[in-house]
């Protein structure tokens, strides 16, 4: 008898480890204003969302708990066009622990507005990359598949990359009927789910990508080792995301690494010598002017 309870804790834990899932995702939905339906249909969703973030499997990893992925997604609810339509914004957030450090750096900051979307109660959301299921899987499954993209682009060169073709997969399955099409097909705005894929797989920004890593890996990881080489190779990696700029003016990918250093790379270079610190406010008032006050506390 207690040869079979072994063997049943032992399956039990074999399969713990092999299925243990990649995120440890926070979910906010937020109502302000609505009245047509029961608030607890939200909490339904909230809970609906998390589940489908924090229970699927989306690799053939298996995590640690301590090394699953931090994300928050918070929907902000503008409208209800019925009891079971909806507009809102969506906001991901994804981190990275950074080595030796209590850190945690963002690898994603990003805000989809204006996203129309069904949800009824108890309604299912599953990952929806070999067919289009509804817009809230289809959303869902793109960032927690781009999400994942960039975790693994900041540990290894290209690492990425079978999870930004996940997220070109769910891309590509959108029915050019659908409600929400501008922001998933080429002809919509030069920062919609088309265009973060697209250029995160084109050749072209293969160099972006290497630098990516050399960023996080390289540089953030050593800052506590050598804050002086992590903040030249920081330096470096910026410097290619100032080309990119220069090549491909109000791009997604330079949008989207600002939107999350933008802080960051303030607080790094308060602390350096002056000839980064004039190299970094230089580069950053270059790529992102409408924010050149913010990054006046480098020099300051």
């Amino acid at each position: 008898m207690r040869k079979i309870v072994f063997v049943l804790v032992l399956i039990s834990f074999i399969s713990t480890r092999i299925f243990s899932q990649e995120f440890k995702v926070k979910v906010t939905v937020q109502t302000p204003k609505l009245k047509l339906v029961d608030p607890k249909v939200f909490k339904l969703m909230e809970k609906s969302i998390s589940e489908f973030f924090n229970n699927s499997k989306w690799t053939v990893d298996d995590y640690e708990d301590n090394e699953k992925i931090e994300a928050s997604v918070l929907i902000n609810i503008t409208n209800e066009i019925s009891p079971t339509s909806f507009v809102g914004d969506f906001s991901f957030q994804c981190l990275r622990p950074v080595y030796n450090s209590n850190y945690k750096t963002v690898t994603l900051n990003w805000v989809e507005k204006g996203y129309k979307f069904v949800y009824e109660e108890l309604q299912p959301i599953d990952i929806s990359t070999t067919v289009f299921i509804d817009d809230l899987s289809a959303i869902l499954s793109f960032y927690g598949y781009y999400m994942l993209g960039l975790d693994y682009d900041s540990f290894s060169t290209m690492g990425g990359d079978r999870y930004f073709d996940k997220a070109r997969e769910v891309v590509d399955n959108v029915p050019l009927t659908n409600q929400n099409i501008k922001s998933w097909n080429i002809n919509g705005k030069k920062d919609n789910r088309y265009w973060l894929v697209d250029y995160i797989r084109s050749p072209k920004f293969r160099n972006y990508r290497q630098s990516f890593y050399e960023y996080h890996r390289l540089g953030l990881d050593f800052m506590v080792k050598d804050a002086a080489k992590a903040r030249a190779v920081i330096i470096s990696a910026l410097k290619e995301v100032g080309r990119l700029a220069d090549l491909y003016p109000q791009n997604a990918i330079v949008k989207l690494f600002i939107n999350d250093k933008r802080d960051e790379l303030v607080e790094i270079f308060k602390g350096a010598g002056y000839a980064q610190r004039n190299s970094v406010y230089n580069l950053l008032s270059r790529i992102d002017p409408s924010n050149i006050e913010r990054y006046k506390d480098i020099i300051r």
